[in-house]
């Protein structure tokens, strides 16, 4: 985290303090803004007009701009001292080409200290239920997971070529309370069922205010050009953390069926979860980020 040990060299006071721009601002980005926003000065790219407003009562600097348009985001060249990148690719295609336009702007004027990229976990592919480090080769099953290994590969060069350090997340189910759809409350409640126990998928979650400490600590402390599995400590399959959430809620448990009906009753979105089982360690996060979670698993975070 930035502090006095951490000077910009030996120019005057005023250009002292770091500049860290987020490029895609939404929810998570937002925890990050807070975190940060009384120690570092914050720049926020942004699609929407809307928003503006917004990021500027939050003591944000909106810059508008659109990684689907090269030339309005050619001034974010040069702004900032670290950057983290957590802008989904666009829906088609097997790269992201909105990635590789912010690294190609980056490179253009003084390149900034630190970049971090928000990927995800999808980029494993289905792993049969095993535990799942870093060092494991990414065989992305999806499209959207394709288009994420691409970004990883565009950050990775990034990195290389300029000698910024950068960091990948590999990033889980994402969930917390006051996150927009960031529980299972109501797919609960409309009853949706989850697959029977010898059919199920292990899966992962992190909290999302852990995810926003995780960037941040990432900024300042992690080793360059290293990816981070961030993760709580939870270790239970999908209809596990449907049947949790709903002794918590006091809802009812959702209904167990076989994956074939699965199919059948659920969208095919949905069945895309369903079809990739793993378990992520996190040792290198705790060990090399120091970040200790607020939330270790899922129940304190539901609660």
């Amino acid at each position: 985290m930035p502090s006095n040990q951490t000077p910009l060299g030996a120019r005057p006071a005023r250009f002292r303090r770091e500049r860290v721009l987020i490029v895609g601002c939404g929810d998570v980005g937002g925890r990050v803004a807070g975190l940060l926003r009384s120690k570092v000065r914050l720049l926020a790219l942004t699609s929407s007009a809307a928003r503006v407003g917004a990021l500027r009562a939050h003591g944000v600097v909106p810059l508008q701009g659109n990684l689907d348009d090269r030339a309005s985001v050619r001034r974010l060249s040069g702004l900032a001292t670290r950057v983290v990148h957590l802008a989904p690719p666009a829906p088609q295609g097997a790269a992201d080409a909105r990635t590789r336009t912010l690294m190609q702007t980056l490179r253009q004027r003084a390149v900034p200290r630190a970049v971090v990229y928000g990927s995800t976990s999808g980029v494993y592919g289905d792993c049969g239920g095993a535990w799942v480090n870093e060092t494991r080769a990414v065989m992305p099953a999806t499209a959207r997971a394709q288009r994420r290994v691409d970004a990883e590969l565009a950050i990775r060069h990034f990195g290389r070529a300029s000698g910024v350090r950068t960091s990948i997340l590999r990033i889980p189910g994402i969930y917390a309370a006051d996150r927009e759809g960031g529980t299972p409350r109501e797919r609960l409640r409309k009853g949706l069922p989850a697959l029977q126990s010898e059919e199920d998928v292990y899966t992962n979650h992190i909290h999302a205010d852990d995810l926003a400490r995780a960037c941040c600590v990432a900024l300042w402390r992690a080793a360059p050009q290293r990816v981070y599995n961030v993760c709580d400590d939870s270790d239970m399959q999908m209809g596990d953390y449907f049947d949790l959430a709903a002794d918590l809620f006091g809802l009812p448990r959702p209904p167990r069926i076989s994956r074939l009906q699965a199919a059948q009753q659920l969208s095919p979105l949905q069945m895309s979860f369903m079809r990739e089982s793993r378990r992520l360690h996190n040792v290198r996060m705790k060990r090399e980020l120091g970040l200790r979670l607020r939330y270790p698993t899922v129940r304190n975070g539901l609660l």
